[in-house]
């Protein structure tokens, strides 16, 4: 029985961004944790793909390489929700929307609390 494919390609390398030589899983562990924060912060699917090619190489050796991609989803372009006034200009509240005339109310002056015996 083969082993665990995590112990198989424990030391297969991967060029970082910085140039460095890192495992492959320790690399596919920051794209994930990448992809994850995209999904959530845009409510939508992505993907990470772990290529493995494997060739036969020099003295019995193999060559194997990996590649991890991802596809993160992108969010929406920002927009700006604006309504029309019937003589075609453009304005940030609702026209149809009635106005509350809020006023500030002070604060009442903290009191002591009192304490019942049983």
């Amino acid at each position: 029985m083969g082993k665990p494919i995590n112990e198989n390609i424990r030391d297969v390398r991967v060029e970082n961004e910085d140039g460095d030589l890192i495992p492959i899983l320790d690399h596919a562990g920051a794209k994930f944790s990448e992809l994850i924060n995209a999904v959530m912060q845009n409510n939508k699917a992505g993907t990470l793909t772990l290529k493995i090619s494997i060739k036969p190489s020099t003295a019995g050796a193999l060559a194997v390489r990996a590649d991890v991609s991802t596809v993160k989803p992108k969010g929406l372009p920002p927009e700006s929700l604006l309504w029309a006034t019937p003589e075609g200009n453009l304005i940030a509240e609702d026209p149809r929307q009635t106005k509350l005339d809020l006023k500030p109310v002070a604060a009442e002056p903290k009191r002591e609390l009192k304490t019942v015996a049983a």
